[in-house]
Order: C-alpha cells, then structure tokens, then sequence
C-alpha cells in the first residue's frame, strides 16, 4: 500500500498550542493564581544539543535534540525519549507539560520532562543507532540523574537504547539503574514493563466501561497503531474477553468482524512489515477504520489522528488514547456532541509512567518485586486515579479530559504553593 492511505495527521493544530489550551481551561476552572498559572505555562528548563554521529560509511551526520524538564515541584523529571524524523522542541515542550499531569494525577512523585530526536530510525543500524544514543546521553547529561532526570523508552526507542543511554553515563563505573527506566531486566528494570503502557489502556478501558455499567465481553475493539501500545492493549483487552475486530498501523489495516488474534497479528505484522496479506481478515484503508462498526476506539499510534474530517465518522461510544494527543480540540468538541466517552491520554497511558516509577523505586531500594506484585500495584493506582478524574469531571461538569487537566494543575499548584517561589 502506499503512503497515500496512511491515517491523517493535522498540521493546523499545533501540539504545544493544544497543551497550553488544555491548562488554560483548567487554570479558568480552578481560579488559578496569575502567578502560577505563568509558571505552568513556561518549561522550567530546556536543553537543545547537536548530536555528530559517525555513520556507518564514514560520514559524521548531526542530529538535533532536545530534553524539556517542565515542571520539577512534585519531584524529578520523568519522561520519555524518542527517535522520530517530526521531533520539534515545541512537541516535546507538549509531551513534558503533559508527563507532569501524569504524574500529578496518579499521585506519583514525579514532575515532567521528555526528550528526543529528530531522525529517521528505520533507516539506520543498530550501530549508528547506539552511537547516537551515546552521543545525545552524554549531551544532556548535566540535567539527568536519578533525582533530576529519569528518561525512558518512548517511539521508536526501546530498553536496549535505555541500556546504552545508562552505560554512556555510567562512564565504566557501576551503572546507576535509577538514571533511566524501562531497561532489560538484566539490567534493573522491572518486570511488566515492557506492556506496562498497554496494561494501563487495558485498565482504563475495564474502568470506563464499568463506569456504564458494561464489561469487556465481546466488546468490539479497533486499535489504531500496532507498536509496544497498540499490540497490548489489544492483546489484554482480548484476554478480558474484549473482541479485537480491527487494527491499523501507519500503511495498512485488517478487519474481522469475527475477531482477531492480536498474537498471530503481530506474528504476521513482524514476518511482513506490515498486516498486508494477512490471510485470516480482510485488508482495509487505514482511514476507513475509524467509520467501522465499534464499541471501543483505542488511538495508540502518534498525535492528531482523530480530527474533524474524520471524527463525525466514528461509530464507537468509547474512545480510549493510547497514544499522547490523538484527538484534536475540534474532533474533540465533535465527539462530545455525539456523547462519545473520551478517556484522555494523560491517564489512559499512564500505566507506563506507573511502572516507570515502580521500576525507580526498586532500583533505589536495591529490589526486585515479583510480576503479580508490580501489575497489583500498577493497577491499584490507575484504578484510583480513574475514580479521582471522575470524581473532578462530575464536581466540574467537565468532559473527562478536562477533569483530568483540573486534577493535575490543582495538584501541582499546591506544590508550588507549599514550596513556595
């Protein structure tokens, strides 16, 4: 298939301008202090690094990154890393302010940055790959650390890149596991990790659906993006009894009414580079999936992939993001209209920034908790957090995204208020 079937990305919505929205309307709602509201809206720090890398036939090529520490009163920063040929400082100041009401609403002590860089990962080696990882640790070095700093996994990266990241900095001593999260196992990080994100979809879609009164019995799902969020989500919902009917990645998409294996998908997906000819469901342009029959919609590939030329085609009563930002203001403004459940991105992923911390907290103590124990406490969490943005939406009379804005920014402001300017 062509790239002319892939989903459609808004270029007229800026992502930061969205963030800075959304906090504007919860700073309206809780009468925030001018002063205050000021400082929410401005990163606390940002650092952009050129990052030469030698490649693989000689040549040096400079890469441009960036690491935004938004808000550090709740605690270290705690973000992602990615590689990504569209990596902007300004979607990166988004992703960071976004990462501090994650972690204000689940109640973990941490603030919010991110960090990437723009390249194209797909087209280089596992080498050159290591060598920029390398080069980009030890350019932002002087504002990572376990009590300043703890990057992870996010697109394109993985917990190989988080290995190399942690020994750049180790400099041949001991490594510090807490200086990043989402490592191998091998190497400190946490069990249940690696579909920590995708657990957490899992948990906030059970959550939203019990909140109707519903169950995930044969409930139909889509999933837009099929990568570490997409494949988990769909492959736990399934195991909750959910029936996975549809999945898209950037360049194809298959539907089944009858239901989908998320496994032998992502089998075929992994063996072919794409869901192109798989045999046990029927290929579909990516951009008619939105407009299929489904109870449950679960957006986990990149931003802006619901906007208001498609949002007045979706059928499903429940959208749950898996993805940051997938739903511009005005496809949002749609939906609410329609009555459609939005379950926003800064809790319906929280499960990895969850498991993230779970992981920081073991490497501190020098311990290693059992699967059953980390899955437990990463659900309790989320569970309570989805209650608490409720509990805010209904107080307010607010969607849930904007519940869930007001319950961060109150939580942080109180920060600020305590510790004072």
């Amino acid at each position: 298939m062509t790239g002319s079937k892939q989903l459609p990305k808004q270029a007229h919505e800026p992502v930061y301008r969205r963030a800075l929205a959304q906090l504007d309307d919860a700073a309206g709602h809780l009468g925030l202090e001018a002063g205050i509201h000021a400082q929410l809206r401005s990163p606390k720090r940002e650092l952009t690094v050129a990052v030469p890398v030698r490649m693989d036939d000689g040549r040096v090529k400079v890469f441009t990154g960036h690491r935004v520490q938004h808000s550090l009163h709740r605690g270290p920063g705690k973000g992602g890393m990615r590689y990504h040929p569209d990596v902007s400082l300004d979607e990166i100041r988004a992703l960071a302010m976004w990462m501090t009401w994650k972690g204000a609403i689940t109640s973990i002590p941490f603030g919010g940055s991110k960090g990437g860089v723009a390249c194209e990962p797909k087209t280089m080696s596992d080498a050159e790959l290591e060598r920029l990882t390398r080069r980009f640790a030890l350019e932002v070095a002087p504002i990572i650390g376990p009590q300043a700093d703890i990057p992870a996994p996010d697109v394109n990266t993985t917990d190989q890149t988080m290995a190399w990241f942690m020994d750049a900095l180790s400099a041949g001593d001991a490594p510090e596991f807490a200086t990043v999260t989402g490592k191998p196992v091998e190497l400190g990080g946490s069990l249940g990790r690696a579909e920590a994100t995708g657990r957490g979809v899992m948990v906030a879609t059970r959550r939203a659906r019990a909140s109707l009164d519903m169950g995930l019995d044969g409930a139909r799902i889509g999933v837009i993006g099929y990568g570490k969020v997409g494949y988990w989500a769909a492959q736990l919902l399934s195991l909750e009894g959910a029936r996975v009917v549809a999945a898209a990645d950037s360049t194809s998409a298959v539907h089944s009414a009858c239901g989908i294996d998320p496994s032998d998908l992502l089998r075929h997906k992994r063996a072919n580079g794409s869901f192109a000819g798989y045999p046990l469901a029927a290929e579909i342009d990516p951009k008619d999936l939105l407009g299929l029959h489904l109870d449950i919609l679960v957006p986990a590939a990149k931003e802006r992939q619901i906007d208001e030329d498609n949002a007045g085609s979706i059928s499903a009563g429940m959208i749950v993001e898996g993805a940051n930002g997938p739903t511009t203001g005005a496809a949002e403004a749609i939906l609410r209209d329609k009555g459609v459940l939005l379950v926003p991105d800064i809790l319906a992923n929280a499960g990895g920034v969850v498991v993230s911390y779970l992981e920081w907290v073991q490497n501190i103590q020098g311990y290693a908790w059992e699967l059953r124990e980390v899955n437990l406490k990463m659900e309790q969490i989320l569970t309570r957090a989805f209650d608490q943005v409720q509990d805010t939406a209904n107080r307010y009379g607010t969607d849930m995204r904007a519940g869930a804005t007001i319950l961060a920014v109150s939580r942080v402001s109180d920060a600020i208020r305590l510790r004072g300017l």
